[in-house]
C-alpha cells in the first residue's frame, strides 16, 4: 500500500477526520490501518471506492506511536431537534450590490477564488494576531492552514481555514451589510487603543470581496466557528435574493474545531471550476505567495507490480522439456486520493523591510525603437502576496519606465472594494511616485559605475526610453536631465552628459547650446557652428529625431536655458553696437535689395553675426521649427501639405558682410541693382543657403539647373582648344565657295603658326 505522508497523517489525527469528511459520496470506503511494513515504517493506505471523495470515520480506536486518539461516529444524526434557522433581511444597498458585482464590477469571474482565498488568509493574520496576548485561541487546532476540496460531478467547492472565525453577531454583522467587516472593527480597536502595536495592516475577513463567490455560485453556504463561542453557526445564502438565513450547527460530521468553512455550489455553465486542475491553476496564478500553506484535494497515484494469469495459447505443447515455472507480472497505477500543497513557491522579496524589487534588464526584450507600446506589463502587483494585475496601462509604473522590471508587494490597497479598480487608488498614485524615485536611483548609479561601458551599454538600450520620459513626465525633469547623453561640437565619437558640458562652458556662457541634424557629420559641418568654433563655445549635436523635442520640453538645466543656435537673434555676447550700426548703413541699402528679390521667401534679410566663412545661411523663426524639425515634420504629415505650410516657421536670410560673395554683391547693388546677373546670383545664393541649413529646396531640378548655369558661365573659355591648332588641323582646300566663305570668314584670315607646349605663350 501507499505510505501517506506524516502532514497528511497529522492532519487526520489532528482533526478528527472532519476535514476528510465530504458530502459527495457518503458511501466510500476509507481504510485506515497501522501496522508496519519491512522496513518498521508506519504507514496508512486510501481506497477510494467510485469517488474521489473522503467518506466518515466509523467509531473506532488508534493507536499512532503511543498516541491514542478516538474518533467518534459521524454517521449517526443527533437525535435533539435542530434549532429554527433565521431568516434576516440584507442591508437596503447588499442585493442591488450583489447584482454590481455579478453583472459589472468583475470582468473576470475567475477571480472569486483569489478573493475568497485572500478572505482566509487574512481570517488567518487576525488569529496569529491576537494569539501572541490570547494564546488560548490556538489551543482547538494549531495548524494555520487553507484547505480547498472539489466536487466536480456536483459542481461543488469547499475553502476552509483554521483561521479566527466568527461569532452569530459576527456572521450578521459582516454578512449582512456593506463594509462593516470583522477587521473594519477590529483596526479600529487597534486604533482607540495606546497599547496597541506591531502589523495591523489587515484587510478585512469578509467585505465586498466575499460577495465575488456568486460570480460562479447559485447558492453559498458559510459554517464558522470562533474560539470566543462554544457554538458553531451556518449562514446561507442564494444569489438575487433579498434574505438569508442563520442557524446553529447540529449535524457532528460538520462541525470545525475552529475557523471557517465556505461551501460553493456552482452555477451549471460554471461547474468547470470544481476540477482540482483548474482549482490548483488558479492558486499559482493568483495566490501563489501567500504566506499560509493552501492545500487543494488532488487524485495521485503509484505504480506497483501484480501478478497476471497466463494466456493458454502461450502454453507449451506435451514432450518439451519442463523449465522452472516463473510467474508473470506487469506494471499498474494504482490511484489515490490526498492533500498536496499549492503554493510552495517562496516570493523573492520573501519577509524583508522592502517591498518591492526591481531591476533594469541587459537588453530591451522589444527592442530599441519600441517605445510606443501603452500596454507594459513589465510591473506584476500583489497584495499580502496575492497576485492582483501586471496590466495597469501606466498607472502603476511611467510608459517610458516600461523596461525595469519586478514586483511589488502592498499590505495598504482597499481590497475591499474591487481588486480592478485600483488604478483610481490614492495609495496607488504614492506607489508610483515611490517606485519611479527608486528605479532614478538605481539607473543614477549605474551612470556613477566606474566603468563607462556599463552606462554605455544601458543608454544603447534604453536612452530613447528616457527621452521620451522628458516629454511625458514634466515633474521628474530634474532626474531625468542628469541621465541623457549627447554628441558635441567638442566630442564628436563619445558622448557627454549636460553635467560635463556645463562643467566645461566658459565664464561668460550664459545658454546651453545645441544643434539638431540627422548625423554628426552634417551637424558637424553645418554654417551655424562657425563663429561658435571659432570662440571655443561647445554645442550640442542632436542627432536622434526625438533629441530637439526632448530638450525643448526641458528648457532648461541648472539655471541654463537651452539654445538653438539655428534660431533668428543668436547672442554670443559679443555684441558691438557701434560697429553693428556702421554695418548696417553699409549694407541696409542691400538687405532691402535681397529681400526685394526674394520675396516671401523669407520674412526678412539680416546681418548674421554667427558666420566667419559662409556667405550666408538661412535661420529660422525664433517660435518655429527649426528645419530639422521641418523634415522630420514633412515626413511624418502623410501628404497633408496644408497644414504643413500652417506650421512651417518664418526664415531669415541672414548674410556675412565679410565674405567676398556679398561685397560684390552691394557693389552690384549700388551699381545696377537691376542687373540680371546679379539677381541669379541672389537665387543662387538663396538656393544655397537653403542647402547647408538643413532645408529641403523646394524644386531640386530648378536648383540645378542654376548651377549648372552658373558653372558654364564660369568655365566657358577656360580650358578651350585654341582656334589656330583647330584651323592647322583642318584639311586645305583648293578653294571655297561662297557658302563657306559666309559661314566660316575666319578660315581665310587664319594664321599658320608652330606647335607650341601646352601652357606656354606666343611671343
Amino acid at each position: 500500500m501507499h505510505k501517506l505522508s506524516r502532514r497528511s497523517l497529522a492532519a487526520v489525527l489532528r482533526s478528527g477526520g472532519s476535514r476528510y469528511r465530504t458530502t459527495a459520496a457518503p458511501n466510500s470506503t476509507f481504510l485506515i490501518s497501522v501496522g508496519e511494513n519491512e522496513s518498521k515504517n508506519r504507514w496508512l493506505s486510501v481506497l477510494a471506492a467510485g469517488s474521489h471523495g473522503l467518506p466518515d470515520f466509523t467509531k473506532e480506536s488508534y493507536l499512532n506511536d503511543g498516541l491514542a486518539r478516538r474518533f467518534e461516529s459521524t454517521a449517526a444524526a443527533s437525535d435533539t431537534p435542530s434549532p429554527p434557522a433565521e431568516k434576516y433581511e440584507y442591508q437596503a444597498e447588499v442585493s442591488r450590490l450583489m447584482d454590481l458585482i455579478v453583472n459589472s464590477l468583475y470582468s473576470n469571474k475567475e477571480v472569486f477564488l483569489r478573493e475568497l482565498i485572500s478572505n482566509a488568509s487574512d481570517a488567518l493574520d487576525k488569529l496569529r494576531f491576537l494569539s501572541v496576548t490570547e494564546p488560548e485561541l490556538l489551543k482547538e487546532a494549531a495548524e494555520l492552514d487553507i484547505r480547498i476540496q472539489t466536487d466536480k460531478d456536483n459542481g461543488i467547492i469547499t475553502i476552509t481555514d483554521t483561521g479566527i472565525g466568527m461569532t452569530k453577531q459576527e456572521l450578521v454583522d459582516c454578512l449582512g451589510t456593506i463594509a462593516q467587516s470583522g477587521t473594519a472593527k477590529f483596526l479600529k480597536a487597534l486604533k482607540d487603543s495606546k497599547d496597541a502595536g506591531g502589523d495591523n495592516n489587515l484587510i478585512g475577513q469578509f467585505g465586498v470581496g466575499f460577495y465575488s463567490a456568486f460570480l460562479v455560485a447559485d447558492k453559498v453556504a458559510v459554517s464558522t466557528k470562533s474560539p470566543k463561542s462554544d457554538k458553531q453557526y451556518v449562514w446561507e445564502g442564494e444569489a438575487n435574493a433579498s434574505s438569508y438565513i442563520v442557524r446553529e450547527e447540529t449535524d457532528t460530521s460538520a462541525l470545525l474545531p475552529r475557523g471557517t468553512r465556505l461551501t460553493l455550489y456552482l452555477k451549471h455553465d460554471e461547474k468547470g471550476f470544481a476540477h482540482p486542475e483548474r482549482i490548483q491553476k488558479l492558486i499559482k496564478n493568483y495566490s501563489q505567495f501567500v504566506s499560509f500553506p493552501i492545500y487543494t484535494w488532488q487524485e495521485k497515484g503509484y505504480t506497483k507490480e501484480v501478478e497476471v494469469e497466463e494466456d493458454p495459447a502461450e502454453a507449451k505443447t506435451d514432450g518439451q522439456e519442463e523449465k522452472t515455472e516463473k510467474k508473470k507480472t506487469k506494471t499498474v497505477i494504482e490511484k489515490y486520493w490526498d492533500w498536496e500543497q499549492s503554493n510552495e513557491t517562496k516570493p523573492l522579496w520573501g519577509e524583508v523591510e522592502f517591498r518591492s524589487i526591481l531591476y533594469v534588464p541587459a537588453v530591451s526584450s522589444t527592442g530599441k525603437d519600441d517605445i510606443a507600446n501603452p500596454k507594459t506589463k513589465n510591473i506584476r502587483l500583489y497584495v499580502k502576496r496575492v497576485f492582483i494585475s501586471d496590466d495597469f496601462d501606466g498607472e502603476l509604473f511611467p510608459r517610458y519606465l516600461s523596461f525595469i522590471k519586478g514586483v511589488v508587494d502592498s499590505n495598504d490597497l482597499p481590497l475591499n472594494v474591487s481588486r480592478e479598480i485600483l488604478q483610481e487608488s490614492r495609495i496607488v498614485r504614492i506607489m508610483r511616485k515611490r517606485l519611479v524615485r527608486k528605479a532614478f536611483d538605481m539607473i543614477l548609479g549605474i551612470s556613477m559605475s566606474d566603468n563607462r561601458e556599463d552606462y554605455e551599454k544601458f543608454w544603447d538600450n534604453f536612452g530613447k526610453h528616457l527621452k521620451l520620459g522628458c516629454i511625458e513626465d514634466r515633474e521628474n525633469h530634474k532626474r531625468l536631465a542628469p541621465l541623457l547623453r549627447f554628441y558635441s561640437s567638442q566630442s564628436d565619437d563619445v558622448m557627454i552628459s549636460l553635467d560635463e558640458y556645463v562643467e566645461n562652458m566658459k565664464p561668460e556662457q550664459k545658454d546651453i547650446y545645441f544643434i539638431a541634424a540627422d548625423s554628426v557629420s552634417s551637424a558637424m559641418n553645418t554654417p551655424f557652428l562657425e563663429k561658435l568654433i571659432e570662440k571655443d563655445l561647445e554645442v550640442l549635436l542632436l542627432v536622434d529625431p526625438i533629441d530637439e523635442i526632448a530638450v525643448q520640453n526641458l528648457k532648461s538645466y541648472k539655471d541654463k536655458s537651452f539654445v538653438d543656435i539655428s534660431k533668428e537673434d543668436l547672442d554670443l555676447g559679443d555684441k558691438n553696437e557701434e560697429k553693428e550700426k556702421e554695418i548696417k548703413q553699409e549694407f541696409g541699402a542691400t538687405c532691402d535689395w535681397i529681400k526685394k528679390r526674394l520675396g516671401d521667401k523669407v520674412a526678412s534679410v539680416q546681418i548674421s553675426n554667427r558666420l566667419s566663412s559662409s556667405p550666408c545661411v538661412l535661420a529660422s523663426g525664433k517660435f518655429g521649427w527649426s528645419a530639422n524639425m521641418e523634415r522630420l515634420m514633412k515626413s511624418q504629415n502623410m501628404g497633408d501639405t496644408a497644414s504643413l505650410e500652417f506650421m512651417k516657421g518664418r526664415r531669415v536670410f541672414e548674410i556675412n558682410p565679410g565674405h567676398p560673395i556679398i561685397q560684390n554683391l552691394n557693389a552690384a547693388c549700388r551699381a545696377n541693382p537691376n542687373n540680371e546677373e546679379a539677381l541669379r546670383a541672389i537665387d543662387l545664393l538663396y538656393d544655397a543657403a537653403l542647402v547647408t541649413s538643413g532645408f529641403t529646396p523646394e524644386n531640386p531640378a530648378q536648383l540645378g539647373g542654376k548651377i549648372y548655369e552658373m558653372m558654364n558661365s564660369a568655365l566657358a573659355g577656360k580650358w578651350s582648344v585654341p582656334a589656330a591648332e583647330i584651323q592647322h588641323e583642318q584639311p586645305l582646300a583648293a578653294e571655297s565657295t561662297p557658302e563657306q566663305q559666309h559661314t566660316n570668314p575666319e578660315t581665310y584670315e587664319a594664321e599658320v603658326v608652330e606647335p607650341v607646349a601646352a601652357g606656354s605663350q606666343k611671343q
